[in-house]
């Protein structure tokens, strides 16, 4: 059953957002980059040597196919594995996923529950048939009115259809809607559809752009 929201608490707030959109990794919890950083301190490799290789053909690598469920954990390691030994360096893609679990940023999710109460709120995670969750991740993703996942889905960020499937199950407009999320490539279509997007490197500086946006105290 769809809840009620109760009225903006500023009768002067005549903002035209009725929904707030979040990514997960690099938003809510701890970035993916940052495991991906520890593994190549680990094992010597160059910095930012495994984001560069999801960056090769990162519409159709073994990452992206993943998240689409279009291939087994086991097929995603050894194709993982072929294209990270073609960049230079074999990658152990299980031991990657083994740092995968992020604290989550409590900043961000006192943000989630002040707004929420006003604005519907979606989950738009590119995740993985194999579970990475860690402490209190599932009670957080219960905040959330819709949750829009690759795996579930077999369509990702940053395909169009993608944000368009998140408006739809929310019942709003894509002018209607802010989104925010670490990744430049995947602000950009939700922008071109007419979302106000928020790229979140420093947590406490989004919170304070989504404040503005949504026309209430957030910290």
């Amino acid at each position: 059953m769809r809840r009620t929201l109760v009225p903006h608490p500023d009768p002067h707030w005549f903002g035209q957002i009725e929904a707030v959109l979040f990514d997960f990794g690099g938003v809510l919890i701890d970035s993916p980059l940052e495991a991906f950083a520890r593994y190549e301190l680990a094992h010597g490799l160059p910095e930012g040597f495994i984001r560069q290789v999801n960056a090769t053909n990162h519409l159709d690598n073994a990452w992206a196919r993943f998240e689409r469920s279009e291939l087994t954990f086991d097929q995603f390691c050894d194709q993982f594995a072929a294209e990270t030994e073609a960049a230079g360096a074999r990658v152990d893609a299980r031991a990657v996923f083994d740092l995968l679990t992020g604290e989550l940023r409590a900043s961000m999710v006192e943000a989630l529950r002040r707004l929420r109460p006003y604005f519907w709120t979606g989950l738009l995670t590119n995740n993985f048939v194999v579970p990475v969750a860690g402490p209190g991740h599932q009670e957080v993703a219960s905040l959330f009115d819709v949750v829009v996942a690759s795996a579930d889905l077999g369509v990702r960020k940053p395909e169009a259809r993608f944000y368009e499937l998140a408006c739809r199950q929310l019942g709003v407009e894509p002018s209607r809607a802010v989104f925010l999320d670490d990744l430049g490539v995947n602000l950009s279509p939700a922008r071109r559809m007419g979302m106000t997007t928020i790229k979140v490197v420093d947590p406490r500086a989004a919170i304070d752009e989504l404040a503005i946006v949504v026309g209430l105290p957030l910290a």
